[in-house]
Parts: C-alpha cells; structure tokens; sequence
C-alpha cells in the first residue's frame, strides 16, 4: 500500500472509532489504532463540522442561543455515539467509587451507571450547553472539537495502559511522528479557528486539565484506557470553553 492510501486508511479508522459517520470500507492491510491516532483530531474536525453546522442552522432560524446550543448538542452526541460521555461516566463511577486498582476498573468496565457518573454527565453535558450557547461560534466550535483530540494522541504515547487489553491497551505506542503529526494537526486548526491568542489561551487552558485528569489515572489506576480518554477529551474541551470566555475580547 502506498504512503498516501496507508494515511488515508489511517484517517478512516480515526473516524470509525471516534465517531458515528460512515467512513467508507477499509482495505487490508487493517491500520492498528495506535498507527491511525495521528489523525484523531481530523476526526473531531468531522464532528465539530456537524455540531458547528447545526448551530449555524439554528441561529439562521432565528433560535435563542440556548436551543440552537442545545439541538447542536444532540447533533454532537449522535455523531460520537456518546462515546466521550460515557468515558465520563464510567470513570467518574470507577474513581469515586472504587477502594482499589481492581475494584476501579472493575467498575468502569460495567456498562451500568452509577450515582457519580450520572452526577459528572449531568455537570459536565450542563456546563458544555451554557458555555455554546455563550461563546459557541462555528469557528470555535470546530477548533475546540479538533484541538481537545488532539491531546488524546498525547495521551496514548505518553501514558501506560492500565489494562493489559481493551481500547486503551490496542491504541498504545503511538510512536514520536505520529504524535508530533497529530498535535501539529490539532494546534494548527485551533489557530486557524481562533487567533493566536485564543488558541494559545484554550490550548493551556485543555493541557492543564487532560495533565491533571492523566495524573488522577496514573495513581489512581496506573495509567489509560479508552473510558479516561474519553473522559480526557471532553473534560479538556470544557476547560478550553471556560479558558476562552475568560478572555476579555471574548
């Protein structure tokens, strides 16, 4: 296969797993996860497109910032599957709920949700329509959506699996280009959505939250899986909501 069509191949696994929208058969050889998170963030280009397009709809119509944030919501959680969320979820029940490393990722393992996590969902799902409605231009939430992927490529080559298998385990060892590629591709589509500025704002404002939920996971359960990136992803595009409402021209 050549360099082009192995890339292309990449990309189409990156958006079967982060996302609802059809993708197009894959040919063999079959990208492992770890080969195609480079382009996680064109996956959340994807899905910003969606959330974005929808918004843009909503205010033509003529609808109040908080439907249009809304109904742009579900548009979002009906491209990712909820996939993010229920990361979130599971997490949250895992972390609070668990006395040790086993119980923890006994219980985000289970599919069932408990009180912590449907307390988080409903904070973290709250917070995230307030914050549209306020701030959320198509711009921005295209940006917001790529860059927050983007760390998620970080996150795999930096952090341990937890488990010995499962998502977190199969997308490990992403290697040094491929993360260089992605983090380019997710800083290069927030500058170009938001200015140098707010892109250097939201871009801390997401690495000081996905740092600090990574550092929870290390001790905690000793590293990554696919319920802390998902819970990674959106806990960091919150905080670069909440970073770019903090600043004055905002």
């Amino acid at each position: 296969m050549n360099p082009l069509r192995r890339r292309c191949s990449e990309a189409q696994v990156a958006l079967m797993l982060l996302t609802r929208l059809p993708a197009g058969r894959l040919g063999e050889p079959v990208p492992t996860l770890a080969q195609a998170a480079w382009a996680f963030p064109l996956a959340g280009l994807a899905v910003g497109g969606v959330v974005a397009a929808v918004m843009a709809a909503g205010q033509a119509l003529g609808w109040s910032p908080a439907v249009a944030a809304g109904i742009a919501m579900i548009a979002g959680l009906l491209t990712t599957g909820g996939l993010h969320e229920d990361g979130l979820g599971d997490v949250a029940d895992g972390l609070g709920g668990g006395h040790t490393r086993e119980r923890k990722l006994e219980i985000m393992k289970d599919s069932r949700l408990g009180s912590y996590g449907a307390i988080a969902l409903v904070m973290a799902l709250g917070l995230r329509w307030l914050l549209l409605a306020q701030a959320g231009t198509p711009w921005r939430i295209v940006a917001l959506a790529a860059g927050s992927r983007a760390l998620l490529v970080a996150a795999l080559a930096l952090m341990p699996a937890a488990r010995s298998d499962g998502l977190g385990r199969s997308a490990s060892g992403v290697g040094v280009w491929r993360l260089a590629v992605g983090l380019v591709l997710g800083g290069a589509i927030l500058l170009g959505g938001l200015g140098p500025v707010a892109a250097l704002a939201v871009a801390l404002g997401m690495i000081v939250a996905v740092v600090l939920m990574g550092w929870v996971a290390c001790r905690q359960i000793g590293g990554q899986t696919g319920d802390v990136l998902g819970a990674m992803q959106l806990i960091g595009e919150i905080a670069g909501w909440l970073a770019l409402i903090s600043l004055p021209s905002a």
